[in-house]
């Protein structure tokens, strides 16, 4: 039961660096002048996705220690970084699926958008070594 939830949240970090990879297409094309094509579907279910297992990892993650150790809050950066997480993953979801549902022309949502969710990309790569470290610590 332990390690579903690292599994998981790797899981969801593979596919967030593969929607990052189809948003930067976008980005390339629309900030670049590069002729790329943009995989939009693909990209909202893929980060659709990534994001709610981010969430659901997270709360999973609260579940687990709470059953384990009977305690919240004791892993030190893990949980520390995901409570930073946390307002940026409901930007994710909250921008990304507005730009889907109501497309038109925009500007500053897009680059708020990616610029955001390249940061919550960079912090799960952190949570790589902070779960690790309580993995060392609570669970070895």
């Amino acid at each position: 039961m332990l390690w579903f939830h690292p599994v998981l949240q790797i899981l969801a970090t593979l596919l967030g660096v593969y929607a990052a990879y189809l948003g930067m297409e976008r980005a390339l094309s629309r900030h670049f002048g590069l002729r790329t094509q943009f995989l939009w579907k693909r990209h909202v279910t893929v980060g659709t996705l990534a994001t709610a297992m981010w969430l659901g990892g997270m709360m999973g993650g609260l579940i687990v220690a709470r059953l384990k150790w009977q305690v919240n809050f004791v892993t030190g950066d893990h949980y520390k970084t995901a409570l930073v997480m946390l307002p940026l993953l409901l930007f994710a979801l909250w921008s990304g699926l507005l730009m889907d549902r109501r497309k038109k022309a925009r500007t500053v949502l897009p680059v708020l958008h990616g610029v955001s969710n390249t940061v919550l990309l960079a912090l799960a790569f952190y949570q790589f070594r902070t779960g690790w470290q309580v993995i060392k610590d609570f669970i070895l």
